[in-house]
């Protein structure tokens, strides 16, 4: 979609996307490796109380899934930055989705502007586990 089509408050929902123990671990060895996310037994001594899944991680999971029914699509040009935060933990095992919505619009020449969208994260039980604010450069549709 280009950046003129698009509108502040349009949203898609994301697929579930269930973070699989394996796949957990090995992100975590490769990526994040901490205690917390790769000692089973360090893990139990923390609040916690059980592995957590890397960050990123989680976030990555619904990404990837927002990505099957992204904005932009061919008229992405470019990803400009990504703010996320962390609000609960989220363990092997958990179900997230997400909410999308385009949250602001800023044009920034005839050729491309800014789109803005923020993904709220949910695990199974409705808990809000994660934020994040994404900006990307989005083609404006040329004359013809």
């Amino acid at each position: 979609m280009y950046f003129d089509e698009l509108q502040i408050g349009m949203t898609v929902e994301t697929a579930p996307a269930t973070i699989e123990k394996d796949k957990m671990l090995a992100f975590a060895l490769e990526y994040d490796n901490v205690p917390l996310h790769t000692d089973e037994e360090y893990a139990k001594t923390t609040h916690f109380g059980a592995l957590i899944a890397p960050g990123v991680m989680s976030f990555l999971a619904v990404w990837a899934k927002y990505l099957e029914k992204d904005f932009f699509g061919a008229e992405l040009l470019a990803g400009k930055s990504t703010k996320i935060e962390w609000v609960k933990p989220v363990f092997a095992g958990d179900v997230l989705t997400g909410k999308a919505t385009v949250s602001k619009l800023e044009k920034r020449n005839d050729k491309n502007g800014i789109a803005e969208v923020s993904l709220e994260v949910f695990n199974q039980k409705g808990e809000l586990v994660l934020t994040s604010v994404t900006e990307a450069i989005v083609k404006i549709k040329g004359e013809k």
